[in-house]
């Protein structure tokens, strides 16, 4: 047996973004490290026609959104090759090779669409600097005046034969955030918000049709929150447009698939009443397709006209599809098995074509079960189990680590749990059992589900994490003596509540948490979203706030359970001042704790000495907590 590593966790690569050409017999997708080393997350990309992938560009850089042209001929990328860190659109000749630089828009590009003009690529970028400008930072005379002058993306042609750039003068000063063009080469559908505000931004968007040839564009109308993934399909009464976007009214919610029937303007929910969440909407020639989180599974379906119909379920986790005629591409994740590139009928069954974790083969994992249980009122749940290695359930009572997930809009998948962040693999290998909670508020069991803890945060999620715990003490596996409890971003928010409400657990991590709902809405880049969450902001009269009542700072007097604490430093999602404050409390009150700061960290932990640095202290602090002191 090899033993798990925190070097084979931080040192793997993981593919991203697969996309199959338009003759399904090409398929491009990216290598990504799990960390970095320098300054830059040096990628890689990779081409598979004949099953033996072959890397398609030597340089050393920044990698991504591989798109191919409609005749599968080229491939166009990002890369900042030529800039470390201002990516510019490049394009690959599969038949000799050979990468041509397209632009060098200074700013840098964001993001690209081949249309089926062959000779026009669309794109986003925001402006370029003036001269005005460049003398101003010269001069540091630079003070920023948030409202205005705020970057936007903007769309942008290039017209290949003469490598000029233009800028349709067509959504005034709207951010634009996707592109997609109707299946005929008929007009694309813009989606854009009012700012690239991420707090105001996505509470803005509208949809657009804009001609490509004229230059003119037709508004649709506004959509809801968060709106993404865009597609077309036709049906009887013509072009229909869809989108995902979050279920109104609340800003927390379960996601959608919204169908918009172009000439008609007759909107609907396609998606209303599942016990399922959309992830995913993919145009294919016909009708899209749509990837659903299910529970611990995937549901892969067609968008039929009288709703979704089921084509496959794919156990674990699947994303990121891709298609090309009857062909699909997706990344998948299973119990045991890492993600890789899988390609098939959408129907299934799905064949692994790439092999990115070969070092994982021969170690030996914590066994993985899933774990069905009920709410104290009543309400269906379902987590993961994940044994210590080499343990059986009769092995037990086990020291056990509750990891709650992020988000709370995301879930646990029956995939394999192993990453930088505390993750159940890595603790098991270290002879701990693990419980990974999805507790509603998450995906996976519809709007709902979903919806409920808007406004309630800590409350029912915290009772659906507790009657887990409690389900694993009753059946022998879990020692109520040696309880420990983590998370990251939201997951360390519980975490924090947790600690605050009951003495029953031996030692907490905090990574990137929330403790202050007021503080969130007003400092975090997501600010009403947050506010949705915690019920309330700081500006809702004099106080109390109902955020105060959910906040786990407005119960650090009662914690005694030792805290170690992580963050990022250059975190916008959830700032550092959150932890600061936790912190300061904790110390205030004599509560044995550590605090950890990741310089040029944000949200998520990228440097490889970061992440395994992480990994070893979250190690040492359960051991030292649920093993060690215990002896």
């Amino acid at each position: 047996m090899t033993a798990l590593t925190a070097e084979a966790v931080t040192d793997g690569r993981a593919p991203r973004t697969p996309v199959l050409a338009p003759n399904g017999r090409l398929l491009c997708y990216v290598l990504t490290p799990a960390g970095g080393t320098g300054d830059h997350l040096d990628t890689e990309l990779w081409l598979d026609g004949t099953g033996t992938p072959r890397r398609a560009t030597a340089d050393t850089a920044t990698e991504s959104l591989p798109r191919w042209s409609g005749d599968s001929a080229t491939l166009f990328f990002l890369s900042d090759r030529t800039e470390r860190g201002t990516a510019q659109l490049h394009r690959l000749t599969v038949a000799d090779g050979s990468v041509t630089a397209l632009t060098q828009w200074r700013t840098g590009i964001i993001d690209h669409l081949p249309l089926a003009d062959p000779t026009l690529i669309a794109l986003l970028a925001t402006d370029e600097p003036t001269e005005q400008d460049a003398r101003r930072v010269r001069e540091r005379d630079d003070a920023i005046v948030v409202t205005d002058g705020e970057p936007r993306a903007r769309l942008r042609l290039l017209d290949l034969t003469t490598g000029r750039v233009t800028t349709p003068d067509a959504f005034g000063d709207r951010h634009v955030v996707e592109l997609r063009q109707r299946p005929d080469g008929g007009p694309l559908a813009v989606l854009t918000r009012a700012s690239a505000d991420h707090d105001h931004g996505p509470r803005t968007c509208q949809l657009h049709l804009f001609d490509p040839t004229t230059g003119t564009a037709e508004d649709l109308g506004p959509v809801e929150a968060e709106a993404r993934s865009l597609a077309w399909w036709p049906a009887e009464d013509g072009w229909h447009l869809g989108y995902l976007a979050l279920t109104p009214p609340v800003l927390h919610a379960g996601t959608a698939v919204f169908d918009l029937a172009v000439d008609t303007r007759v909107l609907r929910n396609r998606t209303a009443g599942l016990p399922m969440c959309p992830t995913e909407l993919c145009q294919t020639d016909a009708f899209p397709l749509v990837v659903f989180a299910h529970g611990l599974d995937t549901t892969l379906a067609r968008l039929d006209p009288t709703g979704p119909t089921t084509l496959a379920q794919h156990p674990g986790d699947l994303h990121d599809l891709t298609t090309a005629g009857q062909t699909i591409a997706a990344l998948t994740s299973t119990r045991y098995e890492p993600e890789n590139v899988h390609v098939g009928p959408p129907t299934g069954p799905l064949r692994k074509v790439t092999d990115t974790r070969p070092e994982l083969a021969g170690i030996t994992l914590g066994t993985q079960q899933p774990l069905a249980y009920r709410a104290p009122d009543g309400l269906d749940l379902d987590g993961l189990l994940v044994l210590p290695v080499g343990k059986t359930a009769r092995d037990g009572p086990f020291s056990l680590v509750t990891i709650v997930h992020g988000g709370p809009y995301d879930r646990y998948a029956d995939r394999l749990q192993l990453a930088w962040y505390p993750s159940a693999q890595w603790l098991a290998a270290a002879g701990h059992a693990v419980f990974l909670p999805n507790a509603r508020g998450g995906q996976g069991h519809g709007h709902e589900f979903a919806a409920s803890v808007a406004g309630r945060v800590g409350l029912e999620e915290w009772t659906d994490v507790l009657a887990g715990i409690d389900l694993l003490v009753a059946e022998g596996i879990a020692d109520p003596d040696r309880l420990g409890i983590a998370g990251w971003s939201h997951g360390g928010f519980l975490s924090a509540w947790a600690v605050g409400q009951t003495d029953r657990f031996r030692a907490a991590l905090v990574g990137a948490g929330i403790v202050d709902w007021g503080m969130l809405a007003a400092t975090g880049e997501n600010g009403l979203f947050e506010a949705a969450l915690g019920g309330s902001t700081g500006w809702s009269g004099a106080g109390p706030h109902p955020h105060d009542a959910v906040s786990p700072i407005s119960f650090a007097g009662r914690i005694r359970t030792p805290v170690l604490l992580l963050h990022g430093a250059e975190d916008t999602n959830v700032p550092l001042g959150q932890a600061v404050y936790f912190h300061r409390a904790l110390r205030h009150f004599g509560v044995e704790h550590e605090f950890v700061v990741y310089p040029r960290e944000g949200h998520s932990i990228r440097e490889r000495d970061h992440q395994l640095d992480v990994l070893r202290r979250t190690r040492a602090w359960f051991d030292r907590w649920l093993v060690h002191s215990i002896v």
